[in-house]
């Protein structure tokens, strides 16, 4: 299987908002919010107490990811955790995880737990990444990372669906409303009759669940956390269920549970916005190389004009295999997964996308690089990977509404305001068709000492986001960066002062006194 690369995905990464309803099972409706102690014969000592067997990270001949681990030190083990909790000694699957040991073994922390977000991301591979971002208290800590169950290396879903992202847009009409409509019902459908028996068992809570297993079989009475944006709610989700059980929390790009909803990106237009306007200053400044216009408003009357284009009939980009046909349901899509970095690097691939689509709006013939055409594919196409472990994750935690005429009056209520991306964040999605979530989502009810990280110009986890997720947990420090448009910044972003309060955090597990202010620093 061709695996497609960490930096094509993230090129179409949405980040991912109405908590419904919910039924819960009876058979975890009245576990408590903590698991019992390992060892108490509740049927899960077996998972807790096993022993993972460390070994190569390689496998296939094709597969150089794992060569690139094993050439940095990683080794790679499987970890066998019950697919129902409910049902210990029942069906089991396994979740993949690697870890880079610490060096420094005289002055080790302990493990730390990664997870990239999504959800739905894997991070196997990122421990020879983070140890970098860490700098000298890396070597202090066993860096470990994980693929959440159904994801990546882990024993896989995949629904079999004609593409890879479905936060499409409803496009310029009911007529394509109604489209979604249809395809987000065919997706559900289509991912039940895949695997309909493991679908229950795909939520926050049972990855949290593993999470503790994975402490448990490391042998550590605590585990430290590092997570990006979906990530954070994870984290949170595991400081909930199981308090005692972590260390240094650090939540980089972070999300309120009470913002965790079926529509993730619902409430974050006026960023988004805001993120497109700063990027069209850029884009006139270099008008010259990208065509796109020589100010703000003319940059923005071109998206205009792409989007208008693709509502009369689809664009075409790129040529032979790699042609895509592309309307107004997929090209908000592609506009917002292009604004959520505001380095030059991303600003300058964004505007080769956008000059792409313009030149396509006027009928011209288009060239897209590799790494974009491998991002289309998975998008657009569902090619190269598995399809269906993001929404699988999101509809089993959170009960979405059922009747299309909400979504469709929400779009209309948001449209006047938001044209690009009202009808984009407000769409219907393949939740309002699935099966009702086992369990209720996860409340803050506790307090927990994490370091919340965040920009105030994130597009995706807003800072308000953030800002009441520090509310909640009031033992909690929020590490603020001001003026970027930037969504995940610990060992990204490049901010030196970001950087130094994380890693000094997890250095002397003292989180600061007060909050902190960063600035976003020049060039």
């Amino acid at each position: 299987m061709t695996t497609l690369s960490p930096a094509a995905r993230r090129v179409l990464t949405a980040g991912l908002a109405l908590a419904a309803c919910l039924t819960t099972s009876p058979a975890l409706a009245a576990a408590p919010e903590a698991p019992v102690k390992d060892g108490t014969g509740a049927g899960l000592d077996r998972y807790y107490q096993q022993r993972l067997g460390w070994g190569s990270c390689v496998q296939g001949p094709d597969d150089t990811t794992g060569r690139d681990l094993d050439k940095a030190g990683v080794q790679c083990a499987g970890v066998t955790v019950p697919l129902d909790y409910a049902a210990p000694r029942g069906r089991t699957i396994t979740v993949a995880v690697s870890r880079l040991k610490a060096t420094d073994t005289r002055h080790r922390i302990g493990s730390i737990l990664l997870n990239n977000g999504g959800p739905g991301g894997g991070a196997v591979e990122s421990p020879p990444d983070i140890r970098k971002a860490m700098k000298g208290v890396g070597a202090r800590y066993d860096i470990v990372g994980f693929d959440p169950r159904f994801v990546g290396r882990s024993t896989p879903l995949d629904c079999g669906w004609p593409l890879g992202m479905t936060w499409l847009s409803a496009g310029a009409g009911r007529a394509g409303f109604d489209r979604q409509v249809a395809l987000q019902k065919s997706l559900a459908d289509k991912c039940r009759a895949a695997d309909a028996s493991v679908l229950p068992h795909i939520s926050t809570r049972n990855t949290a669940r593993d999470m503790d297993v994975i402490r448990g079989a490391l042998g550590e009475r605590k585990i430290s956390y590092l997570g990006y944006s979906y990530g954070t709610y994870l984290g949170t989700v595991y400081t909930q269920m199981f308090p005692g059980r972590y260390d240094r929390v650090v939540l980089d790009g972070a999300i309120t549970p009470g913002d965790y909803r079926a529509r993730l990106l619902k409430g974050t237009e006026p960023e988004n916005e805001k993120a497109l306007s700063d990027w069209a200053v850029w884009a006139a400044e270099r008008h010259d190389t990208y065509g796109l216009g020589r100010t703000r408003a003319e940059v923005l009357a071109t998206v205009d004009r792409v989007v208008a284009a693709s509502a009369r009939g689809p664009l075409t980009i790129g040529a032979g295999a790699d042609a895509f046909r592309i309307d107004d349901s997929q090209v908000p899509l592609l506009l917002f997964s292009g604004i959520a970095d505001d380095t030059d690097p991303a600003r300058a691939s964004f505007g080769d996308t956008l000059s792409a689509l313009a030149k396509a709006a006027e009928g011209a013939p288009t060239t897209l690089s590799p790494e974009f055409a491998a991002a289309l594919r998975y998008a657009l196409r569902g090619e190269d990977e598995p399809t269906g472990a993001q929404s699988a994750i999101i509809c089993g935690d959170v009960a979405a509404r059922r009747d299309p005429e909400l979504y469709w009056r929400d779009i209309e209520r948001n449209r006047a305001a938001h044209p690009l991306f009202g009808p984009l964040t407000n769409n219907i999605n393949p939740c309002a068709f699935w099966d009702r979530p086992r369990e209720e989502p996860t409340q803050v009810r506790r307090d927990a000492p994490a370091l919340i990280v965040a920009a105030t110009g994130d597009p995706r986890t807003t800072y308000k986001s953030s800002v009441e997720l520090h509310r909640l947990l009031p033992s909690s420090r929020l590490v603020t960066l001001e003026g970027a448009n930037r969504h995940a910044l610990f060992g990204l972003y490049g901010n030196t002062c970001v950087d130094d309060q994380v890693n000094r955090y997890l250095a002397t597990g003292k989180l600061p006194t007060k909050d902190q202010t960063c600035v976003k620093q020049a060039g």
